[in-house]
């Protein structure tokens, strides 16, 4: 089950970067092998990658290929059938159709390798509901920054709000979690804080961070309080002395979607606060 809520994406090519990017805060380190690494370096970094990946902490580990219609990401997707310790979670660019999810699925023949694909054109959002649906993806990710250059937009919340809310709806249909863009704007705290508040009220279940800097403020951001966490326990406790069944509790409707929910963030707390003690 995916349950990270900040990712942070780092160049493949910069193992010093790597390194410290496990040490922060982050729910997932996703190595990047296509937009963070030049094209003379593609090589050298896949390298790299896959000989790291027996080292790395694997539970927090995810691996950016190059897209799959590219040599370079050709190359990626055999190295990773060859790797000793393939990674757990696959960021796939630029998918715009359901075969592609299922020609690396075939590729890589490991299904316990789950499979992220990043809708980043016009062509992959009409097509996201059946790409979402597909097998081993764990998650999807929108990808507002080649989005928003085929739109002509500001890489902002408003001009692409439609396109997020579509992708949401792709995500629920298949049942699987979304990921937003990440926040261009190093500078900005708040502007990263209120876009948080903005796409988790969309049903955005993570977000994706390009400095170490911005992963306290996601996971703020997608977090729960303590309140948040106490008021779930008592939720669930409830609905399971109930048997199951949809009740009112509260003076709230609570029933299974609110439930999974629930267990979900439930989920997600408990494995950063159990990273959160080993660390220290």
């Amino acid at each position: 089950m995916f349950a990270a809520s900040s990712i942070l994406f780092v160049p493949g090519s910069r193992s010093d970067r790597i390194s410290k990017a496990l040490a922060s805060a982050a729910d997932l380190v996703c190595i990047d092998l296509e937009d963070a690494v030049a094209a003379p370096d593609k090589d050298s970094a896949r390298e790299t990658v896959m000989t790291g990946l027996t080292g790395w902490d694997r539970t927090r580990v995810a691996v950016r290929i190059n897209g799959v219609m590219t040599r370079a990401g050709l190359k990626d997707l055999i190295a990773l059938t060859h790797c000793a310790a393939p990674p757990p979670l696959l960021f796939v660019p630029m998918v715009e159709h359901a075969s592609e999810i299922a020609q690396v699925a075939r590729v890589l023949d490991n299904p316990a390798i789950g499979l992220v694909p990043l809708i980043e054109t016009v062509k992959g959002l009409r097509e996201a509901h059946l790409i979402a649906a597909q097998p081993q993806v764990a998650a999807m990710m929108f990808g507002g920054g080649d989005f928003s250059a085929q739109l002509g937009v500001d890489l902002a919340f408003d001009p692409l709000l439609v396109a997020r809310g579509q992708f949401i709806m792709a995500c629920a249909d298949a049942g699987v979690p979304a990921i937003d863009v990440p926040f261009v704007k190093l500078d900005d705290a708040q502007g990263l804080a209120d876009e948080c508040r903005k796409v988790r009220a969309l049903g955005f279940a993570a977000k994706a961070a390009i400095h170490p800097a911005q992963v306290e403020a996601i996971n703020t951001g997608f977090g729960a309080d303590a309140a948040a966490i106490a008021e779930a326990n008592e939720a669930i406790a409830a609905y399971e002395a109930a048997g199951g069944m949809a009740i009112r509790h509260n003076g709230k409707m609570l029933e299974a979607p609110i439930v999974a929910r629930m267990r979900a963030m439930l989920e997600r707390e408990a494995k950063r606060n159990e990273r959160t003690m080993i660390d220290a």
